[in-house]
């Protein structure tokens, strides 16, 4: 399973490192520091409201083991129902959120220009974005990780071909990366939709007279409620993190900005590629855990951690051996180039902490343990923070990867702690 989420979820960052690539060959830093910075937002957000991803496999996964296709039906309503809802709270309430930020972020004037200008365009994507993360979730829950792949991959592949158009054919600039992932978004989306009706059709007939009761079941409406507060305040912390990251690098200067930045694509692709093994983890373990089959669990567990370890290795043989050169092809500005390739080893080396946080993230929200990861992502955070604010200072830069080192760490570590209690509960 988990091979063609990697690849579908390799296109995202993909999709990030195309922008940055497009604006870095503009003849000045600020226009990568603009995309970095608006892409930062939307990544916060993004993260933010993946719970409807994450909270959506498991539960689906577990349903599908126990044989209630009902509840596998309901799930994917409930789902798209708050997809709609948080989307329109989002669009609603983009000029606050936009105010925040730059309260938070010290940017150059020209920085804050572009990124004002990149996110009042692609915040109109928020409903279509969320309602695909749902999708993509509910299909995971049911072992398809087909039609997530080909819509993602059509999708982030229109988006880097409009990008590109829109920036180096019609000059639209920064502006143009942002409209390119509006059109793309609302075009996977209704792909997205299609696709699910036609599943829903196959799935074996249920008695459709209780549908709305089953849709607003308060149990299990408390039950979504529960686990995806539970990842949205787990996620805060993630992206809070690189909001932390960005915002610190901005203080460094345009030119260390514009180099964190073509550097963090490389923690990017890492993090993906590992959530592509642990996505599969959620479909396949939650499936055991809707079982009650402990034995399954255990087995399927050790499988999903050789795989993570096996992708973590060939992250960290790429970036040796093509390090360099993924930095020229993201831009041609020979003082961020040289400043990237002072911390290349850092995100080279990352895979090592990384491996552990991303696989157990998947072990427990196939057990929907959401709790525990909450509470230690809390944990970790605070650890991040107060190696920041106290290496930062001293280091300056080297000081920041440090904290982002210690972040992954301690996820790993306390998850590891923990997981003898998620256990019991099988």
């Amino acid at each position: 399973m988990a091979w063609p989420i990697i690849l579908a979820n390799v296109t995202v960052p993909l999709l990030g490192a195309v922008d940055t690539a497009v604006v870095g060959h503009l003849p000045e830093a600020y226009y990568i520091g603009a995309v970095a910075i608006g892409a930062m937002l939307f990544n916060y957000i993004y993260h933010l409201f993946n719970c409807l991803r994450m909270g959506t496999t498991g539960p689906t996964a577990q349903a599908r083991g126990a044989g209630d296709h009902a509840e596998v039906r309901a799930m994917i309503a409930r789902a798209l129902l708050l997809a709609a809802v948080l989307g329109g709270v989002i669009v609603a309430a983009q000029l606050p959120i936009l105010a925040f930020a730059f309260w938070v972020i010290d940017a150059s004037r020209e920085v804050e220009h572009y990124a004002r200008e990149y996110f009042l365009i692609r915040v109109w994507s928020m409903p279509a974005v969320l309602g695909s993360y749902a999708i993509m979730g509910w299909f995971y829950g049911l072992k398809n990780v087909y039609t997530p792949l080909v819509i993602q991959i059509f999708v982030n592949c229109l988006n880097i071909v409009l990008a590109l158009l829109f920036v180096l054919v019609f000059d639209w600039g920064v502006p143009g990366v942002a409209a390119a992932s509006v059109i793309a978004e609302y075009t996977g989306l209704i792909w997205g939709l299609f696709s699910v009706q036609r599943t829903l059709n196959k799935l074996p007939k249920t008695n459709d007279s209780g549908r709305r009761s089953r849709l607003l079941d308060p149990v299990q409406l408390k039950r979504m409620v529960a686990i995806n507060g539970d990842i949205v305040l787990r996620t805060i912390c993630v992206v809070s993190v690189l909001g932390f990251f960005m915002a610190k690098s901005a203080e460094l200067g345009d030119v260390q900005l514009a180099a964190n930045q073509v550097l963090h694509h490389f923690l990017i692709f890492t993090s993906f590629a590992l959530d592509g093994v642990a996505h599969a983890a959620e479909a396949i373990l939650g499936e055991s855990v809707g079982r009650k089959d402990r034995a399954a669990f255990l087995h399927s567990m050790r499988v999903v951690f050789l795989w993570s370890g096996v992708v973590g290795v060939i992250n960290i043989l790429v970036y040796v051996v093509a390090g360099h050169a993924i930095i020229a092809l993201m831009t041609s500005i020979p003082e961020v180039r040289a400043a990237a390739a002072n911390y290349l080893w850092w995100p080279t080396l990352m895979p090592l902490a990384s491996v552990w946080a991303y696989t157990y993230d998947g072990v427990y929200l196939a057990a929907t343990r959401t709790r525990i990861m909450r509470n230690t992502m809390i944990a970790a955070f605070a650890v991040f923070l107060i190696v920041l604010y106290t290496l930062m200072p001293l280091l300056g830069n080297t000081g920041l990867w440090i904290a982002m080192l210690g972040f992954l760490t301690g996820r790993g570590v306390l998850l590891h702690l923990f997981f003898p209690r998620v256990l019991r509960t099988i």
